[in-house]
């Protein structure tokens, strides 16, 4: 009989979770609830929403943060083009409200796999500009792609490649855990980048250079392509997901705005395994006109989805 291996991998990894939950259920607390690391640390969990500068309706920083102040929204993920500018704007804006800098989407130019040593010395000097502005805004992080598709020539995926991009890294983690934050290692889908597409991968390299300053995180819509399991993928990930990204699942719009197949419990259900305690972030597009009910739809989605992970 042949078998799935999406769906055989899926399967184990629902079983274990399931098995590792219902073990912490019952009148008396189980053995694996005793410790600090224990599967249940997970369950008062706070989902801590955010959101990307262009998510909200506004015309400005302040109406956007109006707007997501009344949905409960506590994080904001700017852009890391032209941040160290923006950092008092940045910091005026949010005095005395209840958001804080999540973490940085990127913003950088060059690649650390070029061949080019031009082009890596470039991406190095403007993430470190980023990293400075994102160390004053408290951020948990600069989110940081290997190399894209489209950009080339770019270093073979090789172990001598790969021992290149720990090196890198741990410098530059070094760099950020200094200015009080971190870099964040992002898989995408085969579509945009040949390297790193699981978040398995991602928290492989965060372990082998043992750095406080490199992370990773996990994007649902990436994760749609390439994971077996949304579940598997965070448990993959654990103490090293530093943040998380989420969109809907066929067309990259707001989540539920691709109906039944905006599901997140499965990987609501591992984050609350790991004791994630960071930000989910929207990283997405908008099919509806109307932009303020959808996202207030989407907010509740999330909600909803959370309380039954």
């Amino acid at each position: 009989m042949a078998i799935d291996r999406r769906n055989f991998i899926r399967a184990a990894a629902a079983t274990v979770g399931g098995a590792a939950l219902s073990a912490c259920t019952g009148n008396k607390k189980a053995a694996c609830c005793e410790g600090e690391d224990s599967c249940c640390k997970g369950k008062d969990v706070e989902l801590k929403l955010s959101f990307q500068e262009g998510t909200p309706p506004g015309e400005n920083l302040n109406e956007k943060f109006d707007f997501m102040e009344k949905l409960g929204v506590v994080g904001f993920e700017p852009g890391g083009r032209g941040l160290s500018a923006r950092v008092e704007e940045i910091q005026n804006a949010l005095n005395g409200r209840n958001i804080k800098v999540s973490a940085i989407c990127a913003g950088f130019s060059g690649f650390m796999l070029a061949e080019d040593e031009a082009v890596r010395n470039e991406c190095r000097d403007t993430m470190h500009e980023i990293i400075v502005a994102a160390g004053k805004l408290g951020s948990t992080g600069v989110i940081i792609v290997p190399a894209f598709n489209s950009q080339k020539p770019c270093k073979p995926h090789t172990q001598e490649t790969r021992d290149f991009l720990c090196e890198w890294f741990n410098d530059l983690g070094t760099f950020a855990h200094n200015n009080g934050t971190t870099v964040i290692l992002e898989p995408l889908n085969r579509g945009e980048a040949f390297y790193l597409r699981l978040v398995a991968d991602a928290a492989a390299i965060c372990r082998d250079i043992n750095n406080p300053g490199v992370r990773c995180l996990g994007d649902f819509w990436h994760m749609t392509h390439e994971e077996t399991s949304d579940l598997g993928a965070f448990i993959s990930g654990g103490e090293y997901i530093q943040h998380v990204h989420i969109a809907s699942r066929k067309r990259r719009a707001m989540p539920g705005e691709d109906g039944d197949a905006d599901n997140y419990i499965d990987g609501f259900r591992g984050l609350k395994m790991i004791g994630y305690d960071k930000y989910v972030s929207f990283e997405c597009g908008l099919k509806s006109e109307d932009r303020a009910a959808t996202v207030t739809a989407a907010v509740q989605l999330l909600r909803d989805q959370w309380s039954k992970a």
